[in-house]
């Protein structure tokens, strides 16, 4: 797997699995457009991947409407002339029992958590079509939260992303644009973040590798691994 000079747009990048990812395309060689609503998380995280020998810019944006998300891809690609790779990793989690959520926090959880990727896809698959194909892959962290109450919005919002990745593969196929999904749990993450070998890192690179490209709708299920 290879992914050296590969423009990667990763959102969610100031934080767990995006931060990960993100690191991860960074050791591959390749160039990083990092996206977040936190500037000292973006900061730290561009720093690091620089530290380390690699190419990263920090992108502070809210992607939750549509002018925005116009507005970073455009920046994106008058940066590094095309997008190659994009990971989509936005989350909220409201952690409020059904009967007593408001409607703010269901629409934002469904804002971020959907919608995001939604406009995302369609701004960067736009571009995609243009320049003859690209990889778009959704990280759905799912482990731990089908027993325990107040993850009605959440839950909600991730399983959409399941349907949006279904769809998207199917329509955006034609044009040469993968799209996929990885869904993961924290203990994947936690391996990641003290440096040990992560399943969902390596499903998200596996599906991004140039010899997966007959590869189209999966969804990688990483929560049966330890």
């Amino acid at each position: 797997m290879n992914s050296k000079n590969k423009v990667v747009l990763v959102t969610g990048a100031g934080r767990g699995y995006g931060r990960e990812v993100a690191k991860a395309f960074a050791k591959q060689g390749a160039r990083l457009a990092l996206n977040d609503i936190s500037p000292l998380n973006l900061n730290r995280l561009v720093k690091e991947i620089e530290e380390m020998g690699g190419e990263a810019k920090a992108y502070v944006q809210d992607i939750a409407k549509k002018i925005p998300v116009q507005g970073l891809v455009m920046h994106v690609e008058d940066d590094f002339g095309r997008i190659d790779i994009l990971i989509n990793y936005s989350a909220v989690e409201p952690k409020k029992p059904l009967l007593e959520m408001d409607e703010w926090d269901w629409q934002r959880t469904l804002l971020v958590n959907l919608s995001a990727p939604f406009l995302m896809t369609q701004s960067v698959g736009r571009m995609m079509k243009e320049k003859g194909g690209g990889v778009i892959v959704n990280l759905i962290p799912l482990a731990g939260r089908w027993d325990k109450v107040g993850e009605t919005a959440y839950l909600s919002s991730t399983l959409g992303m399941v349907a949006l990745t279904h769809q998207a593969a199917r329509e955006l196929a034609e044009h040469h644009v993968r799209v996929h999904a990885v869904a993961t749990g924290i203990a994947q993450l936690h391996q990641a973040e003290e440096g040990h070998p992560s399943h969902f890192i390596e499903a998200v690179l596996y599906l991004c590798d140039e010899e997966q490209e007959n590869l189209v709708g999966q969804i990688i299920n990483t929560l049966q691994y330890p």
